[in-house]
């Protein structure tokens, strides 16, 4: 089960064999990676296309380490030359990968294996969702005149409508004369109380208030 299906030549019986378990597997990480999360319509593609493309890579390298080095070189260049991602994105298509090389080298049984394991492991933590944000985390932007200090200016605002509140940043905007507060915030409630953006705007001179949902772009 755990040997190689390709001989010392290849034959196409082996090379069909191993396209086919790498299409199958792509489609089926594309789903596993789709269950339960926002995606992109070309990240499923990427992931279903992306491991019978690195299977027939690795059968054509075949060993030969300049031709190698040559397919490292273009995956490089892709690599700068697509938009980044989420850590997600990332994750899935290092599995199409992996599951590409495998079936390329043969190992239709370890590919299969391993797709197995990894599906549960992802399907367990959508279900539990692992790593994922309170539904009640937001993230707050303040803007706020240049004259007012902004250490501890809405503690008192936060304490009646947060349960935990913490300044991420402070930037300037508009030459200097405003500041732009960015706070992660867990409202007591999820949803975002009318008199909790009162409260603030008589704070802050009825400048810009900008709450929404934490982004998910964990780009890397």
């Amino acid at each position: 089960m755990f040997n190689s299906v390709i001989p010392n030549a290849m034959t196409l019986s082996a090379f069909l064999m191993c396209i086919f378990a790498a299409l199958v597997l792509g489609v089926l990480t594309a789903l596993v990676f789709s269950f339960r999360n926002k995606h992109s319509g070309s990240l499923i593609l990427a992931l279903a296309v992306l491991p019978p493309i690195v299977t027939m890579v690795i059968m054509m390298v075949n060993g030969n380490i300049g031709a190698g080095l040559a397919v490292a070189g273009t995956f490089s260049l892709v690599r700068f030359r697509s938009a980044p991602g989420t850590a997600r994105e990332i994750c899935g298509l290092f599995m199409s990968t992996a599951i590409g090389i495998t079936c390329g080298m043969g190992f239709i049984g370890i590919a299969a294996v391993f797709f197995l394991v990894m599906a549960v492991f992802l399907v367990l933590l959508s279900l539990f969702r692992f790593g994922e944000t309170a539904a009640s985390s937001r993230q707050l932007k303040i803007t706020i005149p240049e004259n007012l200090d902004y250490d501890g200016l809405f503690d008192d605002i936060f304490e009646k409508y947060t349960s935990r509140h913490e300044l991420v940043r402070v930037k300037t905007t508009n030459m200097g004369t405003l500041y732009e507060l960015t706070y992660t915030i867990n409202l007591k409630t999820p949803e975002v109380s009318k008199q909790f953006i009162d409260d603030i705007r008589c704070r802050n001179g009825n400048l810009n208030i900008i709450c929404g949902r934490e982004s998910n772009k964990d780009a890397i």
